[in-house]
């Protein structure tokens, strides 16, 4: 039976409703579940950068950030492998794989005897957010349907951000007490306990993905159900013109959260700021990134989604100069990028999803998901490396600097490349949606430069 005739008929059709009222408990509960998925991350804000040079003596910056280089590596591809795998597996399934996988990362990051096991720990934590980030976000979009789908997403990576900003912040002042090493990195512990009994109280949403794929049903005369994944990556990276905006700007967005990851506690301890103070910095920038989401995805659906990801990455890379020129004040410049680059990125973050989800069938919805999800999470092995390049070649203020410039070429890309589709009064994505065209004409849409 063809995807399209399942779609017809989508199973428990009477009982299915989409909606974030409609669904709230769900959601609600998926909520937590993001929370506990961004704090098992947020342990690694603010200590990981501080053990490499004070509990194992290494220097080069290079092998400073290669936890961040592995963490990134990881996630990209298991977000890419996570929309394959969507089309073999319920979401919930691979959300409990993910939590299993992260197992192991409080124990290694809490009693490591060589830097090597803790890049170790970010393979496998790497691994752990790309399946349980992707599939609570997924899940998300599915219960609310397109109408609600930039505050969907909002408040998905609200409840992520705000819980690695919390924990960025309990992690500098569990250090400052009790030493860089176990107790920091043991409150894992706590986290991986919630997140996975939490995740097994959780539904599967293939009802009602099914539910909105009858409403949105394939082509007549289509050559499949949906693109293959390779025609998907494609489209997705690079063949159409507003995914490929929303691709490089959430891959550069992410390539100054890897750097800034890396580079701002090495570069505000070598100005005289202790490790709570640090903690301070590192905590308030994902802290405004999360609860700043909440507004801007519920804005998102109201103005657009490319106004938000332009201006807010013209103010990230503005936060990053703010950095750089109060240096001689560096708790004043830590504090003030910080919510710079924290209410660039929330502008940024569900914006980007909201228009990967417009421009994709929900058939092959996951699909773009993952490719636009790689493509961002490969910008944390991307801001790694070349943060230790930079930093070993040129010092870590010439890195904040190429930072800003990536950064505000990156919104300029945006403003040139990503589109809003036709929008109807309720929200709903315009029905003419290009791909409908695209697969009735089995090829790519045309490039417009």
């Amino acid at each position: 039976m063809t995807q399209r005739t399942m779609a017809a008929r989508p199973p428990f059709a009477g009982a299915v409703r989409l909606g974030l009222r409609e669904n709230s408990a769900q959601f609600a509960l998926l909520i937590v579940v993001t929370a506990a998925v961004g704090a098992l991350v947020g342990l690694e804000r603010t200590t990981v950068p501080l053990i490499e040079t004070e509990v194992f003596g290494l220097a080069g910056n290079l092998t400073v950030f290669s936890f961040i280089i592995a963490f990134g590596l990881a996630k990209a591809l298991t977000n890419l492998a996570a929309g394959v795998l969507t089309a073999r597996f319920r979401r919930r399934r691979l959300l409990l794989a993910g939590w299993l996988i992260g197992v192991p990362v409080p124990f290694v990051l809490a009693w490591a005897p060589s830097w090597w096991w803790i890049v170790a720990a970010n393979v496998l934590l790497g691994v752990n957010q790309g399946l349980t980030w992707s599939m609570t976000v997924n899940m998300k979009i599915d219960l609310v349907g397109p109408a609600r789908r930039g505050l969907a997403t909002g408040l998905n990576e609200a409840a992520g951000y705000v819980s690695v900003g919390a924990t960025a912040l309990l992690t500098g002042h569990l250090a400052t007490h009790y030493g860089l090493r176990p107790a920091p990195e043991l409150i894992g512990v706590v986290f991986l306990a919630a997140g996975l009994g939490l995740s097994l109280l959780a539904k599967d949403t293939a009802a009602h993905l099914a539910l909105e794929l009858a409403r949105h049903p394939a082509p007549d005369g289509g050559p499949a159900d949906k693109p293959s994944f390779r025609e998907t990556f494609a489209r997705t990276s690079w063949r159409d013109r507003s995914l490929r905006g929303t691709s490089q700007a959430g891959l550069v967005n992410n390539l100054n959260d890897g750097l800034t990851w890396g580079v701002f506690p090495l570069l505000f301890a070598d100005h005289g700021l202790g490790i709570a103070t640090i903690g301070l910095i590192k905590g308030l920038y994902p802290l405004l990134w999360g609860i700043g989401q909440i507004p801007a995805g519920h804005l998102a659906d109201r103005i657009g989604r490319k106004p938000l990801v332009v201006t807010g990455m013209l103010v990230q890379a503005a936060a990053l100069l703010l950095a750089l020129a109060l240096l001689d004040r560096p708790l004043l410049a830590g504090v003030l990028s910080a919510t710079g680059l924290g209410l660039g990125t929330a502008l940024v973050y569900p914006a980007l999803i909201a228009s990967v989800s417009d421009h994709a069938h929900p058939a092959w919805r996951a699909h773009a998901l993952g490719t636009y999800r790689f493509w961002r999470d490969i910008g944390y092995a991307a801001g790694a490396l070349t943060a230790g390049l930079l930093a070993d070649a040129l010092g870590l203020n010439a890195t904040v600097l190429a930072a800003a410039v990536l950064t505000a070429l990156s919104g300029l890309l945006a403003a040139r490349w990503m589109t809003d589709r036709p929008r109807h009064h309720h929200g709903c994505a315009d029905a003419g949606d290009g791909w409908l065209r695209d697969l009735r004409a089995h090829q790519t849409p045309p490039e417009n430069p």
